[in-house]
């Protein structure tokens, strides 16, 4: 008995909700696809969703280092594209990195100018680390993603204390060294920018193995496979970033703080002291030398550092 009379009850509900519905009274909610009806005091209220996913146009042309690129292969056409829509999509992540372009551009740019370089390559390091001092699960470090031992093979310092992997003009240097390396090894820059990634050896290998002698003739792992269109993406959406829906204000931009470069030959007992020395603290300090690891400075052999302090006023 109790069964019957529920379910009556639920019966005389569904009847005046849907009465009221009909009639405008009360407050109810119907959706439909894409606009969704709401019955607000006797009144249809219509919200239509306006939101748009679009493809992307891709350019006509695209080279890498001057390297024509073959948009005419479907293959490749479909690999550029998937990097234009993950990069283009990644709203959040492009305009950091236009951000983040701003401030370190200026830096890197005249050092690949300076050592024969290509300009291109400035957007390897963009997708090696988002232009980001980080750490890769391998050991890798800094903007250009350096491994251990091939930093002290370039030349740089990599130890607990002093780790010159995460001193920008340094790592570019030391970068731009293994390059042409590369370059030279394998007559392209665009085979010279995948064994950044693939290794000297990775790449050499697969080139013999497959009889080929271009990037875009190699059968690759997915990381290696996706990475010359990964700097390609990035490469036109930093130079063209309203084109791809970024839009960011100059002055939404980060810019580098000038700094003087002070000459140390001895050792440092405590960092947060020799800060304070200069009108700074410790945070700041490491700020602008990430490549001091630790809060002191061991430099029994008096070797010639140079520190970065700010110039006044940008911290007060």
């Amino acid at each position: 008995m109790k069964k019957i009379l529920l379910g009556v009850a639920i019966a005389i509900v569904f009847i005046f909700t849907i009465s009221a519905i009909q009639q405008g009274g009360g407050t109810a909610t119907t959706n439909t696809n894409p606009a969704i009806n709401t019955a607000v005091d006797g009144k249809v209220e219509k919200r239509v969703q306006d939101y748009n996913v679009y493809s992307v146009n891709l350019p006509k042309k695209l080279d890498f280092a001057g390297e024509t690129v073959p948009l005419n292969q479907p293959d490749i056409r479909e690999r550029v594209d998937r990097e234009f829509l993950v990069n283009t999509y990644w709203q959040s992540n492009g305009i950091l990195l236009i951000k983040r372009a701003q401030k370190y551009f200026p830096i890197i740019e005249p050092i690949l100018k300076e050592n024969g370089v290509p300009d291109d390559f400035k957007y390897l390091a963009v997708i090696e680390s988002g232009l980001q001092n980080v750490t890769s699960p391998a050991g890798a470090r800094g903007f250009w993603q350096i491994m251990p031992r091939t930093g002290r093979e370039l030349g740089l310092e990599v130890n607990d204390n002093v780790d010159e992997r995460y001193h920008l003009e340094m790592a570019t240097k030391a970068a731009c060294e293994y390059l042409k390396e590369s370059k030279e090894k394998f007559g392209t820059w665009t085979l010279a920018g995948a064994a950044y990634n693939a290794g000297n050896g990775g790449i050499n290998k697969q080139l013999e193995a497959q009889d080929v002698e271009s990037y875009y003739d190699l059968l690759l792992g997915e990381e290696t496979g996706r990475y010359v269109f990964r700097i390609l993406a990035i490469k036109e959406i930093l130079k063209n970033p309203k084109n791809f829906g970024f839009n960011v204000d100059p002055s939404h931009g980060y810019d580098l703080v000038p700094t003087k470069k002070v000459l140390v030959d001895y050792e440092i007992d405590d960092l947060s002291a020799f800060a304070k020395a200069n009108n700074i603290n410790y945070k700041i300090l490491k700020i602008h030398n990430p490549w001091l690891r630790e809060p002191k400075l061991n430099n029994g052999s008096k070797k010639e550092y140079f520190i970065s302090i700010p110039e006044p006023g940008y911290y007060n």
